[in-house]
Formats: structure tokens, C-alpha cells, sequence
């Protein structure tokens, strides 16, 4: 598994000293990143050099190699992803200091009997008067995380964090990873039911199909606040706005497109249906699960063999985990590709554009870290007790509004974007009618 590994190197202080490292990092296969100056003194330099590098046993061999060169001492080297995750990356702050007695008074007894009092009694004010207002719950079972399938709820821990601190900076929500330890549907539905109460929305993330679909389905009937599963319907969002996109790049509309899907797994059957419902002509889609052929032929898409959804797409979706899947004689002159699948796409963009692709791209740009931040900052602005599909096509054709020209997505840390998601998505819920002005999340 690729690593960014950072060497802190002491360096004689002389002319070419630092080109000999850079020199020897580039003969061992190493690409050089970061280059920080930690101390320079008057014979000798410390310096942080961070290097793209294949594995671990890649990262050793190289410290050996530096170890070696004379004059110069390797301290220490470590993993940047290690460094990052040491402690964790969440802690829980209060918004409100506690600095006198009458701040006691205030935020806790006597004044605090008195809020909770009118809570009772009008259960909509706790969305003003807590945090409930700007919370999720991110919830998982760890059964399918990333591309390393099911590995339990505590290893998936990091993958939840790292929501959390996006929903923090992007979208000024705090967000609560909830890792519940079971497989069985039924008991994965009570738990995060049991624990609703305390939140504003309720993201699900790395659950395997077809369970997923099932306790989506399960807890958007049981509960009144928005339940989205993130796999599914985030990356279905981001994906159909990177289609509008490249669409325009070639001179295309998608809406009168022929469209193909590989691969029915969660995020293949949230983007083949999310652009069926969005409108567009026709849907296609291939995959060897006859349960995923049926529950997407359920929803209006064509099932048809890899040859014919290549033959007869427009434009192709795929999310099969299938590296190398597409072969370039597949491709057919103007056809616009997005391969998705990571890290090893089915077919590389520059293949894809050698045979005659008008538009190629692969998962790298297509984040759904562009999506789920403002669809659920829009839900809880508006109180919704759902997310629909006009909320998710609002999300999308925004994001395709604000890519710039020569992009497929646009910057996924620009506050901008998301606050511009979140009041589209919150305009739609209210003109579909699934807004609550009495569960709405005050104004920041």
C-alpha cells in the first residue's frame, strides 16, 4: 500500500549536500514532497523531507540507503498517516467558557432546570437549545470500509474521525461517530434508533450490501429526522454532478444521454438510480448479482452485459472494484468515461482517451466529501424530516455550477461550495415540502 513517509535527516551544511539526498532518494524509486528546514546550524542542517514511497519495506530500505550516505544521520522516519492519526483527530470542546459563579448559575443548575423545563413541553426547541440542532451521528458496523472490506467497527474508527473533522470545517457540524458492533440487521436498526434522540441527522457509512439498503430503508421509516446512507447516495450526488460536467466539457447534454453503469454495489445502484430520477433519457447497467440486477431493474434502470452497456452508453459510470475491467477496444469514438474505482480505476484516462474517448477520469477528483457535508448542513437549516431526490439533485447541479471551467469538481475545502450546497438543499426541502420550520437549525 502506497505511504508518504517523512525522514528527518542532520545534513552537512554545504553546497550540494541536499541535491546528494534528493539524489539517492530518486535512484531508490522515492518521490519527494514536502521539504522542511527544522534547524540550521553553522556545519550542519535538520531537515524534514517527506517521500512517496511504495510500502513499508520500500520506507526502510530507503532509511538504510540515507543511513548510509556520509555525513548524514537519519533520526527518525515514520509513517505521515501514524503522525496524524496519534491521539486521534477528534476531542469535544465546549462553545460556551464557564469563567464566573453566574456562568455556573447559567449553563448549569439553577438556570438549566428551567431549559430543560421548556424542552419537556415543547420537545422542537431542543434543535435551538442544544446541540441536537448541528449534530449527525455517523454510524457503521465496519463491514465495508474503503477498499479493505470488512475489517470491525474499531478499525473502521479512523475512517469515522476523518468524517467527523470535514463535517467540523466544512460545515460547522458536529458530528459523533457511533461504532456498534453487530452484523444483524435488526440489532444494528434498534441501536442507532435508541441513540437518535440526541441527533439532527443520521449518517450511515461503510455498511456492506445488501444490508445497507435494508437499514437505510429501515430507520428512514422509523425516524423523523434525515437518514442518509453516505456510500450510496454522497457519492451518488458528487458522481452525477461530475457527469453533468464532463457533459458540458464535450459539448453534451446529459439529460438526453444514454447512460451506463458497471457495477451495482452500493454506490453503483445510488448513482445509476440517482440519475434515472434526475431525468435522463436512458439508464443502463450491468453487473453479475442477479439480487443487484433485480433491485435496480425495480427502479426503472435496463439491465444489460458489460458489451452492450459500452456499446450503447454515451456516457459510463463505473464502480465495479474491478481494476482493468474496461479494455481500450471497448471504447467507442466521443464516449465520455468516469472509472471510479480506486485505487486502480477499470480502465486509465490516458487509455481511455487513446481509443477515442471524448472525456476521461478517474476516481481521484470524484470525493464525496463535496456531498455530504452541505446535504446534511441543508436538512438540518431546514428541519427536514428526509432527503429526497429533489434535495440530492439540487446538491448535484450546484456542485456542477460552481466547478470551474477547466475542472471536473470544484475545490472540496472551499467553504463556499458547501455553504452554497447547504442552502440549495435546504431552498429544496422546503419547496418539496419536507422542511419542519419547527425542527430547523437556527441561524449561526
Amino acid at each position: 500500500m502506497a505511504m508518504d513517509c517523512t525522514y528527518r535527516l542532520r545534513i552537512p551544511h554545504t553546497t550540494g549536500q541536499l541535491a546528494r539526498v534528493a539524489t539517492a532518494i530518486a535512484d531508490r524509486g522515492g518521490l519527494i514532497g514536502d521539504v522542511t528546514t527544522v534547524n540550521v546550524a553553522r556545519h550542519e542542517a535538520l531537515r524534514d523531507i517527506t517521500v512517496e514511497l511504495r510500502d513499508k519495506a520500500h520506507a526502510e530500505e530507503l532509511a538504510v540507503t540515507l543511513g548510509a550516505l556520509e555525513g548524514v544521520s537519519v533520526i527518525w522516519f515514520h509513517d505521515r498517516a501514524f503522525i496524524a492519526h496519534d491521539g486521534g483527530k477528534l476531542e469535544v470542546r465546549g462553545r460556551r467558557a464557564i469563567t464566573s459563579n453566574q456562568d455556573v448559575r447559567d449553563i448549569y443548575t439553577p438556570g438549566v432546570a428551567r431549559v430543560s423545563s421548556a424542552i419537556a413541553e415543547f420537545p422542537e426547541l431542543a434543535t435551538r437549545f442544544t446541540m441536537i440542532g448541528r449534530s449527525v451521528a455517523i454510524c457503521t458496523n465496519g463491514s465495508r470500509v474503503l477498499g479493505l472490506g470488512d475489517i470491525g467497527p474499531v478499525a473502521s474508527m479512523p475512517v469515522m474521525e476523518g468524517k467527523a473533522l470535514f463535517y467540523a470545517q466544512l460545515a460547522d457540524i458536529s458530528a459523533v461517530p457511533v461504532l456498534i458492533d453487530t452484523k444483524d440487521v435488526d440489532a444494528f436498526v434498534e441501536t442507532v434508533a435508541r441513540i437518535a434522540p440526541g441527533f439532527g441527522g443520521i449518517h450511515l457509512e461503510d455498511i456492506s450490501a445488501p444490508e445497507c439498503f435494508e437499514i437505510e430503508r429501515r430507520l428512514i421509516d422509523l425516524l423523523p429526522q434525515p437518514v442518509m446512507h453516505d456510500d450510496v447516495h454522497g457519492t451518488a450526488v458528487v458522481t452525477l454532478s461530475a457527469a453533468i460536467v464532463a457533459c458540458r466539457h464535450v459539448g453534451k447534454r446529459l439529460d438526453q444521454a444514454a447512460v451506463g453503469q458497471v457495477g451495482l454495489g452500493a454506490a453503483g445502484f445510488g448513482i445509476a438510480t440517482l440519475i434515472h430520477d434526475a431525468g435522463v433519457r436512458r439508464v443502463l447497467a450491468s453487473d453479475p448479482n442477479r439480487r443487484a440486477q433485480e433491485q435496480a431493474a425495480a427502479r426503472g434502470i435496463e439491465i444489460a452485459d458489460l458489451e452492450t452497456v459500452m456499446r450503447e452508453a454515451d456516457v459510463v459510470v463505473a464502480t465495479s472494484g474491478v481494476p482493468g475491467l474496461i479494455r481500450p477496444e471497448m471504447i467507442h469514438p466521443g464516449q465520455v468515461v468516469l472509472a471510479l474505482t480506486n485505487p486502480s480505476p477499470e480502465i486509465e484516462p490516458g487509455d481511455a482517451l487513446a481509443a477515442g474517448a471524448a472525456f476521461a477520469a478517474d476516481g481521484t477528483s470524484v470525493n464525496n466529501v463535496l456531498g455530504y457535508p452541505g446535504i446534511f448542513k441543508g436538512a438540518l437549516l431546514a428541519g427536514a424530516s428526509a432527503i429526497n431526490v429533489e434535495m440530492k439533485r439540487a446538491a448535484a447541479w450546484t456542485l456542477a455550477g460552481l466547478t470551474l471551467e477547466s475542472e471536473l469538481v470544484p475545490d472540496v475545502l472551499d467553504r463556499n461550495v458547501h455553504d452554497t450546497v447547504a442552502e440549495a438543499v435546504r431552498q429544496a426541502a422546503v419547496d418539496s415540502g419536507v422542511a419542519q420550520p419547527g425542527r430547523a437549525q437556527p441561524p449561526a
